[in-house]
């Protein structure tokens, strides 16, 4: 059975839509969907299809909620499949965060990086 790819064209549009917002230095996706084109197959208990991390300095005095409301308004589940789940973090958030949330650590464990394309 063949592996599902990743959209890698649509997470990059999804990532520059957010970045035109606020200025991005990282980005990881995980999620049941990024798990199975790893290769890991069906799991009894997928958990979120997509889960999205944005790291960002810019999001430093943006209250958490409207920072993830306003990213995750930007995903286009129609194309993607599924909604996401976004998490919005400053640098030392996202620091304290992949300790203590599960979720964060596993995308960090099995998720991939995307990189912000900026255009000057």
């Amino acid at each position: 059975m063949a592996r599902p790819e990743l959209d890698y064209r649509e997470l990059d549009r999804y990532v520059q839509r957010v970045d035109d917002r606020w200025a991005v230095q990282r980005v990881f996706v995980g999620g049941a969907r990024v798990d199975d084109a790893s290769g890991l197959g069906p799991q009894r208990e997928r958990g979120p299809e997509w889960v999205v991390i944005f790291v960002s300095e810019h999001f430093d005095g943006v209250p958490w909620l409207e920072r993830v409301h306003q990213a995750g308004s930007l995903w286009d589940a129609l194309e993607m499949g599924a909604p996401a789940d976004v998490h919005c973090y400053t640098v030392s958030e996202f620091e304290r965060r992949r300790e203590q949330l599960p979720v964060v650590r596993a995308v960090m464990e099995r998720g991939v990086e995307l990189t912000p394309e900026r255009t000057a």
